[in-house]
């Protein structure tokens, strides 16, 4: 899971200001909710990264491999995955022939790991990798996007996957939705002791 933005957390300790007590309470909460989330990450076995809004978190391989059969990945596919992560679904999806990619990243830490990752899997010629903000990162020549953010990020981008993505263009999102755009397929995966659900859309006519 991956937010871009220009506007990371910031984990710097607070200083004294002279905000009302209310705003101080606010900091307070924001300072130990974040520590709880790495701890609970940590305890999970999960990466945590705050160079974006939210922290990474890789998708389990079951989840890449059915995300890829409910997006119908085939040859001529361009694969855009708007906070990539490591790279491993666009590295997936190019292993099918005639399949390209573009990975977008706004941590050059794991943008670096995802071209290291793609050319151990022998596939980084059929990748673009890009550093940037996903919603400000060119979109247009998709023909299929997939994500893994939270809801609210969803809702934020809907809009301009809609205004932006040729007609027929497939999106595939790992576990939320996009609020009242009713998905045409949802898929249960099983992720062992965890159920993972994704949901698909396809890019109507205007």
């Amino acid at each position: 899971m991956r937010l871009q933005s220009r506007n990371p957390v910031s984990t710097s300790a607070a200083r004294p200001t002279s905000a009302a007590p209310g705003h101080v309470r606010a900091a307070l909460v924001a300072l130990f909710g974040g520590a709880a989330l790495l701890a609970g990450l940590a305890a999970a076995g999960r990466e945590p990264s705050f160079k974006g809004d939210v922290p990474y978190e890789p998708t389990p391989h079951a989840v890449v491999n059915a995300m890829i059969e409910l997006a119908d990945v085939r040859s001529g596919d361009v694969v855009y995955d708007l906070g990539c992560g490591d790279g491993r679904i666009v590295i997936a999806a190019v292993r099918r022939p005639g399949v390209t990619g573009v990975c977008v990243e706004i941590d050059p830490d794991l943008l670096r790991r995802s071209r290291a990752n793609a050319a151990r899997a022998g596939v980084a010629e059929r990748i673009r990798f890009v550093e940037g903000d996903l919603f400000e990162t060119p979109i247009a020549d998709a023909t299929v996007v997939t994500l893994y953010l939270w809801p609210h990020v969803n809702l934020r981008l809907r809009p301009r996957l809609l205004s932006e993505l040729r007609p027929g263009t497939r999106v595939v999102s790992h576990s939320h939705d996009m609020g009242d755009w009713a998905p045409e397929r949802r898929v249960v995966v099983s992720t062992g002791p965890k159920e993972a659900v994704l949901y698909r859309w396809t890019i109507p006519p205007r």
